[in-house]
């Protein structure tokens, strides 16, 4: 998947793979895709989290081999 900016978030725990993605969120414009690398197993649960109540939307989670891609499109600013 195309994404525009990624975050190695590998070997982390909560809450710093959500601190980087907002880091890496500042970092791009809105409509832009960004990519989470995280080993947390917890970090589904707290991207699903975040996104709904940013209202960022989680295109895409893959996990393979305890090693969770999220690709995440920044919401829109009105």
């Amino acid at each position: 998947m195309h994404y525009d900016h990624e975050v190695d978030a590998t070997g982390l725990k909560c809450p710093l793979p959500i601190l980087r993605c907002k880091k890496g969120l500042n970092e791009i414009q809105s409509e832009q895709i960004l990519k989470i690398i995280a080993t947390d197993p917890g970090s589904k649960k707290d991207f699903d989290a975040f996104c709904r109540q940013t209202g960022h939307e989680l295109l895409l989670l893959q996990d393979e081999n305890g090693v969770i891609t999220f690709f995440i499109k920044k919401r829109q600013l009105s």
